[in-house]
């Protein structure tokens, strides 16, 4: 009973939105209780084709909702990823830093949370073999964990993620398709980082594209980000429109 209360206080009411038929889902990594959503559309494309969301830092909030929503009504199934734990949520942007910041240090336990959470995907209906990863900052670099792991997805997709890698790994080749959207004038990547990604796609011989939206900053596609560009994360109504779109081909495409 309690835990059917959480649910609703988290996911606030679950209802019907559009087309949508939201459903909070419970699962777990050993003792810890993950608790995601999974969103199945009253019409979906012919293959059933499913896309994973992984949350930015502060985890499952409004965005990662809205983006499911907007997955539904194309005819997508969607999953968002609970990536810390029903009780280890962070409550201010202090705690998401030192989070998230675990995880990209401890890389392999982010990739297990992962692909716990694709599992989900695939166990409430999503095809299998047609399954795109797509994430928001903290979740664009585990959308880009997921491609180094040649998780089985056809794709995945970067909004503004990081996209560092500790240069004691070996690069092995990257089946997935790679989509990075990302700030031109994001902070938080230094060019250096920048090139040696791209040349980590080089040499794993991915099929990869990378696209900079002018004047965008960091999370770029979050609205509750302000609008001041000095702060280095801002929302960028423009940036946000055509990086939608530029996934919504991506999908087309690998899908």
């Amino acid at each position: 009973m309690k835990s059917k209360i959480a649910y609703i206080l988290f996911f606030g009411l679950i209802i019907s939105k559009g087309n949508a038929q939201p459903k909070a889902v419970e699962y777990k990594d050993g003792n810890q209780v993950l608790s995601g959503l999974s969103i199945v559309p009253a019409k979906q494309l012919n293959d059933k084709p499913g896309v994973l969301i992984l949350p930015a830092w502060m985890g499952i909030k409004d965005h990662e909702k809205e983006v499911a929503y907007k997955l539904a009504e194309l005819g997508y199934q969607s999953f968002i990823a609970d990536i810390y734990g029903v009780d280890q949520r962070p409550t201010n942007y202090s705690e998401a830093g030192q989070k998230a910041g675990y995880y990209k240090k401890n890389i392999k336990e982010y990739q297990t949370r992962i692909q716990l959470a694709l599992d989900q995907l695939v166990k409430h209906g999503a095809n299998p073999d047609e399954i795109v990863v797509i994430g928001y900052c903290f979740g664009g670099s585990g959308a880009v964990e997921a491609a180094r792991t040649n998780m089985k997805v056809k794709g995945i997709v970067s909004f503004h993620g990081g996209l560092g890698r500790d240069e004691a790994r070996t690069i092995d080749s990257i089946a997935p398709k790679v989509l990075v959207l990302h700030g031109a004038d994001d902070p938080y990547e230094s060019k250096e980082e920048i090139e040696k990604f791209q040349n980590e796609m080089r040499t794993a011989k991915t099929d990869w594209q990378m696209v900079y939206y002018a004047n965008a900053v960091h999370s770029f596609t979050h609205k509750d980000a302000g609008n001041d560009n000095s702060k280095g994360a801002a929302y960028n109504e423009k940036a946000d429109k055509r990086s939608w779109e530029a996934m919504r081909n991506f999908l087309k495409e690998v899908l």
